[in-house]
């Protein structure tokens, strides 16, 4: 695919290869698992209702122009400054309310989502109450990690669902795999037991340039010129990041995550009820999402 970028450099158009797309395998449950359990994700087309998708952006975008972030009536450019700090104080509590958008929550916890994950796991699911709302103005990308370390407290049946708030061209910086990354046993096996929290010695993050790491094990990245409506899966053994927003536009990339599980299995405290602590205990206001547009990330 054309046009990627990966720590600031072009990304080699042969080292990148669109996701296989699975939609047509939604009415067929044995084989949309078999497709996961060997490829490691799902990416789904049109999973979701496009114009459900375009509300809940257009909610997003609304509240980042309150706070000077984005210029109104744009698609999401953005103006290079912020006034959040001085405007809402709280700046977690802002993100929360953000996060718990009418718009946004019937996208990330509806009745769509919900079909598709019951039809993946075979049996009824939930979605973690808190939520991994992302904005990514240009010149940002979030590191290649697994999800294992963040997780799993409770157990590893979980289901990341990525899913692009609007339309996310390659450009603007969408999720990327790491091809055959769930079958990498020596990144895997050693990070059995391993939690962020509990083991701050260790980092999460990869700490690879995504192309350095595919050549190294002679894969390819996979991505997507993703459309509002489209939603990629993944569970906790699946290395992934993004590339580079490097929008001409100067656009803003809004996705989230989103995570599922079996209704009938423990659930890690940390993620659900009305105020979440979130992985590391201070809730939204941990999330990149919570700080100003125009200051920088921490790692994720």
């Amino acid at each position: 695919m054309l046009g990627c970028q990966a720590k600031g450099k072009p990304v080699p158009d042969q080292m990148v290869q669109a996701l296989a797309d699975s939609s047509g395998l939604i009415a067929d449950p044995p084989a949309l698992r078999q497709r996961f359990q060997d490829d490691g994700y799902l990416f789904l087309k049109g999973a979701l209702d496009r114009d459900e998708v375009l509300a809940a952006r257009a909610e997003i975008l609304a509240r980042l122009t309150e706070v000077g972030e984005v210029v109104p009536g744009s698609d999401g450019v953005f103006t290079g400054t912020s006034r959040r700090k001085e405007i809402v104080g709280d700046l977690g509590r802002f993100w929360k309310s953000v996060s718990e958008g009418e718009n946004l929550r019937r996208v990330s916890h509806g009745p769509g989502l919900k079909r598709v994950l019951e039809r993946l796991i075979g049996a009824p699911a939930r979605p973690q109450d808190y939520l991994f709302l992302r904005a990514g103005v240009v010149g940002r990308a979030t590191g290649l990690h697994y999800d294992y370390p963040f997780f799993t407290r409770a157990h590893d049946q979980v289901y990341t669902v990525w899913v692009p708030i609007g339309d996310v061209p390659v450009a603007d910086g969408p999720l990327v795999v790491v091809e055959g990354s769930n079958r990498f046993r020596d990144l895997i096996d050693p990070m059995i037991g391993f939690d962020v929290v509990k083991d701050t010695s260790r980092k999460a993050d990869l700490g690879e340039d995504p192309v350095a790491l595919a050549m190294s094990r002679g894969t390819r990245l996979r991505t997507a010129d993703f459309e509002a409506g489209d939603i990629a899966l993944f569970g906790m053994f699946t290395a992934h990041g993004s590339f580079d927003n490097h929008s001409p536009e100067n656009r803003v990339r809004l996705s989230c995550d989103v995570r599922w599980q079996p209704a009938d299995l423990p659930v890690d405290a940390r993620y659900f009820g009305p105020d979440p602590a979130g992985t590391t205990g201070a809730g939204y206001a941990e999330l990149n999402g919570a700080k100003p547009l125009d200051q920088p990330w921490h790692i994720r």
